[in-house]
């Protein structure tokens, strides 16, 4: 026998001496894999129904992320707050649903989007006033149009501000669904951003306008008459508990008579002929949010008006939520009449703004199965 031979034979005797026992696995039926989910038997390796023929990256990336017990959890919600409340209580609104999971945003908005939309928007509004200021253009700005600017439209990212930070963040967290809150909390960032639009807008024209007023609008909104309105409009929305209820007095209520009516139906109305083209833009990109906005609303609140089970209670509520807020709304809207006098070029009457306004809200709730009240109606 050779060497190597026997150096062998004396390793594998070594291994022999100093192997570990390793235990042997055993399967007891407590694993959750033996336990039977609404898609074990499924072969699409997928846990929801995709509204297509395959999931899109945002129903991917957002449908049951935030899971329920109604659904995936079969031992309850993981955790409770210090009163005992469990989760994403569906009390926390008056609204009912068959099936709060049937949401999909039809923005499809998901991290990417949101990147990608908002970065879009800032860099345009930039682009917009580099190019402005290279052409001299705020020099063709009339004094009073000048402080409108200063005065009202500085004044309008307080409502913004105030309605992203205290109505749709706290209206978001309390969602019941993941593809719900999502769509919500897009809708909070949209007006933080435009509220952070005005600000830096306000803080360019400061530069390049030497009779431009930069800290006028923080007066204007606590002190201006034709303010108040809006800003105790603004305050009361924010107190809103339902979150629900918030989403919609602001979106469907609020929007359509006080948002649309100063930003679309006075400012982008009335700039142009003042010599100015650069505010619109930036307006023009708050107005686009509001659009994307109003979708994924139109769409939740159709699901609930129209719900199997809840339908009739739920376009109850809704209505009582319209009798309850428009006349909030519409003494805010009027309060701003005197603001369509300053511009020396007055291009569009108070009155043909509102009736727009008052149309469009009317469009908004129709589709809802809604009555427009008195206030609105005639």
């Amino acid at each position: 026998m050779s060497l190597t031979t026997d150096a062998n034979q004396t390793v594998e005797t070594i291994r022999e001496q100093h192997a570990r026992d390793v235990p042997k696995i055993e399967f007891t039926d407590a694993e959750a894999g033996a336990l039977t989910f609404p898609s074990s038997e499924s072969r699409t390796y997928n846990y929801f129904t995709p509204q297509k023929q395959r999931a899109s990256v945002y129903e991917d990336v957002t449908v049951d992320v935030q899971p329920d017990p109604d659904r995936h959890l079969t031992q309850g919600w993981l955790y409770a707050f210090a009163n005992g409340e469990a989760g994403y209580p569906k009390e926390w609104t008056a609204l009912k649903s068959s099936d709060w999971h049937v949401f999909r945003d039809p923005n499809g908005e998901w991290n990417q989007t949101i990147y990608r939309n908002n970065a879009n928007i800032v860099r345009q509004i930039q682009l917009n006033i580099d190019n402005a200021k290279l052409q001299h253009a705020f020099a063709a700005w009339n004094r009073q149009w000048t402080q409108v600017v200063a005065r009202h439209v500085g004044a309008w990212m307080h409502a913004e501000h105030g309605l992203g930070l205290h109505l749709f963040v706290p209206a978001q967290r309390d969602a019941p669904t993941n593809m719900i809150n999502n769509a919500i909390s897009v809708n909070s960032m949209h007006k933080l951003r435009f509220a952070q639009d005005l600000a830096l807008y306000n803080l360019e024209l400061s530069e390049q306008l030497t009779d431009f007023e930069g800290q006028v609008h923080k007066a204007a909104w606590m002190e201006d008459p034709a303010w108040q309105g809006v800003r105790e409009n603004v305050e009361r929305l924010t107190a809103i508990k339902d979150w629900a209820e918030a989403v919609f007095a602001a979106n469907i209520v609020f929007e359509p008579l006080v948002g649309e009516l100063f930003r679309s139906n006075f400012v982008l109305q009335v700039a142009a002929p003042n010599g100015d083209y650069v505010t619109p833009s930036v307006i023009g990109a708050g107005e686009n949010d509001y659009e994307r906005d109003l979708r994924y609303t139109s769409e939740l609140f159709s699901l609930l008006a129209n719900d199997k089970a809840h339908a009739d209670a739920n376009r109850a509520v809704m209505q009582g939520w319209i009798e309850k807020y428009v006349p909030l709304s519409v003494r805010a809207a009027r309060a701003l009449q005197p603001v369509w006098s300053q511009p020396l070029v007055k291009a569009v009457k108070f009155d043909d703004s509102f009736d727009s306004s008052k149309a469009r809200f009317d469009a908004v709730i129709k589709t809802l199965g809604l009555k427009a009240p008195q206030e609105v109606s005639a």
